[in-house]
């Protein structure tokens, strides 16, 4: 629980940062589904006062919960449609997964997580909010998850050396791939689009990511 003068200072930053997304972010379904999750219970006891600032945080295990302007940013270059069948890779916290959650109620999202313990605690957090389209995979090494495919939408919560032939494969025709593509350190976000021709690439800017662990990723040391 937050006392007075912090939730007070919680709804403040809320209200500045929904009017900063605004100005930045053309989608307003996008803006408008981030505003229906809670953020705060995405992230640790210790940084719940600072829920709503434009910046990441650490949630354990060396992963983060993204900044929100991020956050939106490939949402809004998935450009979701209700029925959407979406795959996400590196759930973590399960923000961006609520988040796509909102935007595709009559679909649905599949997240996998790396490491067990942030899968289980995502899974709690996300069934305790009421999200019941949200499936939350743990990795059994193989990227994405080719079982449940193919994915109209698909967005990597972690940066990866290359585009991923295996995920590009999970893409339905017409599908959209977002992914931070670079070194462990820097990366441009990169938004993939399947066709009948072949892919097409659309560069979002520059970005940093945790790295993303795995087959057509970094290995588990560098």
């Amino acid at each position: 629980m937050l006392d007075h003068d912090s939730d007070k200072k919680l709804l403040s930053d809320r209200k500045a940062l929904f009017s900063s997304l605004r100005r930045k972010i053309r989608s307003v379904p996008v803006v408008r589904a981030m505003e229906r999750v809670p953020r705060e219970e995405f992230v640790s006891a210790r940084d719940r006062p600072r829920a709503y600032r434009d910046e990441p945080f650490s949630i354990g295990e060396d992963q983060t919960i993204s900044q929100p302007y991020i956050v939106a940013l490939i949402t809004e270059a998935l450009r979701l449609q209700l029925t959407d069948w979406v795959l996400e890779l590196g759930t973590g916290s399960g923000y961006q997964a609520a988040v796509l959650a909102e935007l595709v109620p009559d679909g649905n999202v599949v997240t996998v997580e790396l490491v067990p313990s942030l899968a289980q605690q995502a899974r709690e957090t996300l069934a305790g909010l009421g999200y019941g389209n949200i499936v939350v995979e743990e990795s059994t090494g193989s990227l994405g998850c080719p079982r449940l495919g193919p994915y109209d939408a698909i967005v990597v919560s972690a940066a990866a050396p290359t585009l991923s032939p295996t995920l590009l494969s999970q893409l339905a025709l017409g599908g959209r791939l977002v992914v931070p593509v670079g070194s462990r350190d820097q990366q441009e976000l990169v938004c993939a689009l399947r066709t009948g021709e072949g892919i097409s690439l659309r560069m979002l800017g520059p970005c940093r990511f945790v790295p993303l662990i795995g087959h057509d990723a970094f290995p588990a040391s560098p």
